[in-house]
């Protein structure tokens, strides 16, 4: 996938990354009831769907990346990364136990997020090369 088909969909990449994410988060209280006492989910939950949250996170920073040197709102570009940063948070919490939040935090951030994309998708686009090489 190349540089410049990952900016033109950044967007997508995002409320796609952002979505899965919290499809995740909702799935897994769940699958951990459903699956007690299988070897599955033997230590909680396995390591595989425990990375996924980095996978997430890791794709919804490449998109707001890219998403912030395509739009034309600057108040977006600081919604986009403060977003991230307390999803980034969450999931460091989540993982280090620092802080007790109520699991619905991250609901909320992940609908915040998915939303901005939707929103500079929407509205935010540049329409040329010009303002994208800043």
């Amino acid at each position: 996938m190349n540089i410049l088909h990952i900016r033109s969909n950044s967007d997508t990449l995002g409320i796609i990354a952002s979505s899965l994410c919290l499809l995740h988060c909702l799935a897994t209280p769940f699958l951990l009831l459903a699956h007690t006492g299988s070897t599955v989910f033997q230590d909680g939950y396995s390591v595989w769907w425990k990375l996924l949250d980095i996978i997430f996170l890791g794709l919804s920073f490449i998109a707001i990346l890219q998403s912030t040197k395509t739009t034309t709102d600057s108040r977006i570009k600081y919604a986009f990364w403060s977003t991230w940063l307390l999803l980034l948070f969450i999931i460091m919490n989540e993982k280090l136990s620092i802080l007790s939040l109520p699991e619905e935090v991250i609901y909320v951030v992940s609908v915040v997020l998915v939303g901005l994309h939707f929103y500079n998708k929407k509205y935010c686009r540049c329409k040329g090369e010009k303002c994208c090489a800043n």
